[in-house]
């Protein structure tokens, strides 16, 4: 995954569902999920998980703005979720976050090791 440097993986979120952390499953659309699994990487390393309520997990407009904001306040420099609106990509990169795609359903552990490790396709530069 061209562009992606080791300094660039430090908090990874994941779109989750839920409270089960590094065991959740990755559910599907980004903006809209319960939460966000914000995982901590170091040295390649995962080092720790937060689960963290989307702020904006019910507004039917303005999703995509809050759920950036809250991520950003997290420090978050890569988001992961099996889909990603056009609207929610652009606020992403305006917030200097990567969006990186996963198969839904796959548990947030994998996802951010495929991360590491390079194996997913990403939408942003």
């Amino acid at each position: 995954m061209a562009g992606l440097e080791s300094d660039d993986l430090k908090q990874v979120a994941v779109a989750t569902e839920g409270s089960k952390g590094l065991r959740a499953e990755e559910p599907g659309f980004f903006r809209i999920t319960r939460t966000f699994t914000i995982v901590e990487v170091e040295e390649g390393q995962i080092k720790g998980a937060k689960v963290v309520n989307n702020p904006a997990a019910s507004p039917e407009h303005g999703a995509g703005p809050i759920v950036a904001e809250k991520l950003a306040e997290e420090k978050v420099t890569v988001a992961i979720a099996g889909e990603f609106d056009p609207k929610a990509l652009a606020l992403l990169k305006a917030k200097i976050i990567r969006a990186v795609t996963a198969k839904v359903g796959t548990n947030v552990c994998r996802a951010v090791d495929n991360v590491i490790k390079e194996r997913m396709p990403k939408c942003l530069p």
